[in-house]
């Protein structure tokens, strides 16, 4: 039985089927893991990392400069890309979800794939999840049934993975999913197709964290058989696509996101490090892409997104990459799960034939969460008011209709929840320190000295180096309002209030600085 918001959305697609019948293009979203804004050739000059693939997007499209994730880490930039709501909205105040976590999105809640479903796409989820599922145990029950949402179920030897998995991409719009269920570093380390594994978890392997694996389970294997099927899934939709039942393909990639782990033919590749190797073949992966719809002729009709997670991690070793003269956060501060820019400003280039005019720049704001609302309008969907609550369609930006965003604001926050929102270019922290894991570092550093928020102007200061929240107070107040008010009203669109899931605290309790031991 169909939830009462499709039903919204699908008669709304049915009274406007015909006046958008030519502006329903096939949909990609590629979304890379852990790929700093500066680690697109196109996006950074000075880049040692060559990205020819995805620079083909940038030459053949449209580039955000000023684009936001909701977060700095994995599980709540992907909430909030698929629902057009904030994360922090939800149960999920701080980090991420496990590989065994129930689910994040609600049953009720509608999805970027669910409004193209019922506006009659085809849609695939193929990659990384990392947004929940709830797994079936070999005595009967699930995983997490006494609600321990945090991902804090461990023994994954008590699952059976012969039974369907429930609340998972599914269950939320999709018609098919392939891929695993977290980051590559979290078991358990198996393909599920749609419902259920490919394989019996039956043996334990560990790509970093140790656990339940499928005997042919291989992470260096993930990066390649994912890409594979997304280009099958190109060549089998196809026929229909050009026969008027377009589709949508969600692919999260599991790279360059640990364990960093290039196939063989990529290794050495970049002549600096591994790391760099890795982000060689995403864009390899990208290009794989980008070929099939030339292969089948669609490439005119397919409105393609290559974007980021967040920023790039210290795993990639900065000082390997930084010696070759490579930055992967570009000219930005911090990296991923800071709230620096360098941790949430991300690679967002579009392509669109037709549609997009060709090596185009747009310094207008846009944040993944805006996907659904871009998306609805695309095909004519309507949203309900109680859905999509955070997300503004850059639509009119695409077509070149207007310079300007429809936002003047955004919010993110780091990895232990700390916000920040913009007010044009002027950026309000509301915490003395990263939030994250560079210098200050919140539970490692004394930032007992430093000014309790941070106030920069990215016009001048796109590095944040210069804080201004002293020497300006009252725009400090101003912007913690807005703040508390978005939180509050539990949407920043307009319609009526609504209600987050829980109580969203603004200002987080500072972290203890960590004493030394003697």
């Amino acid at each position: 039985m169909r939830s009462p918001q499709s039903l919204f959305v699908a008669l709304a697609v049915l009274f406007t089927s015909v006046l958008h019948a030519n502006e329903r293009p096939n949909i990609i979203v590629i979304l890379a893991d852990d790929q700093g804004f500066g680690d697109v050739s196109a996006l950074n000059a000075e880049s040692k990392i060559p990205t020819p693939h995805i620079d083909r997007i940038a030459e053949e499209g449209m580039v955000f400069s000023d684009a936001h994730t909701s977060s700095a880490v994995c599980t709540p930039t992907r909430y909030s890309l698929l629902t057009g709501r904030y994360h922090w909205r939800t149960h999920l105040q701080k980090g991420v979800l496990g590989g065994y976590s129930q689910p994040l999105i609600s049953p009720e809640r509608l999805t970027v794939a669910g409004i193209l479903h019922e506006a009659g796409y085809f849609t695939a989820c193929i990659g990384k999840w990392h947004l929940g599922f709830d797994w079936p145990l070999k005595e009967g029950g699930y995983a997490n049934d006494e609600g321990d949402f945090s991902g804090g179920f461990k023994d994954g030897w008590l699952v059976d993975y012969k039974t369907p998995i429930q609340n998972g991409p599914v269950d939320v719009g999709f018609d098919t999913f392939f891929g695993i269920s977290a980051s590559l570093d979290m078991p358990p380390y198996v393909y599920i197709q749609d419902r259920i594994p490919t394989e019996e978890a039956t043996v334990e392997k560990a790509f970093h964290r140790p656990g339940p694996a499928g005997k042919s389970f291989e992470a260096v294997n993930v990066l390649p058989d994912i890409t594979a099927k997304t280009v099958a899934t190109i060549g089998e939709r196809a026929a229909a696509a050009k026969d008027g039942t377009p589709f949508f393909i969600y692919f999260p990639l599991n790279a360059p996101h640990t364990p960093i782990v290039p196939s063989e033919e990529w290794l050495g590749k970049s002549g600096i490090n591994i790391y760099a190797d890795f982000t060689m073949q995403v864009d390899h992966c990208v290009g794989e892409v980008l070929a099939a719809l030339d292969e089948h002729e669609l490439a005119e009709d397919t409105l393609i997104i290559f974007t980021t997670d967040n920023g790039c991690s210290p795993q990639a070793n900065f000082a390997e990459l930084r010696e070759a003269g490579h930055e992967p956060s570009y000219i930005y501060r911090g990296h991923k799960a800071d709230i620096f820019e360098g941790g949430h400003r991300v690679p967002f280039i579009v392509r669109w034939p037709g549609r997009v005019s060709a090596g185009t720049t747009s310094d207008a704001l846009v944040g993944q969460v805006d996907i659904l609302a871009t998306a609805a309008e695309i095909t004519g969907a309507k949203v309900p008011e109680d859905q999509g609550e955070d997300s503004t369609s850059f639509l009119p930006i695409l077509r070149g209709e207007a310079d300007a965003s429809p936002r003047s604001s955004i919010i993110a926050q780091s990895i232990n929840g700390s916000f920040c929102i913009r007010d044009g270019n002027w950026k309000l922290i509301l915490c003395p320190d990263s939030g994250g894991w560079s210098d200050p570092r919140p539970g490692r550093a004394d930032s007992s000295a430093l000014f309790p928020v941070q106030l920069y102007d990215l016009s001048n200061d796109p590095g944040e180096q210069l804080n201004l929240a002293e020497q300006h107070p009252d725009r400090v107040a101003t912007m913690t309002r807005e703040l508390q008010s978005m939180i509050d009203r539990g949407r920043t669109t307009p319609g009526p209030d609504l209600q987050n899931d829980v109580s969203v605290e603004m200002i987080k309790t500072p972290a203890k600085k960590v004493k030394k031991k003697a």
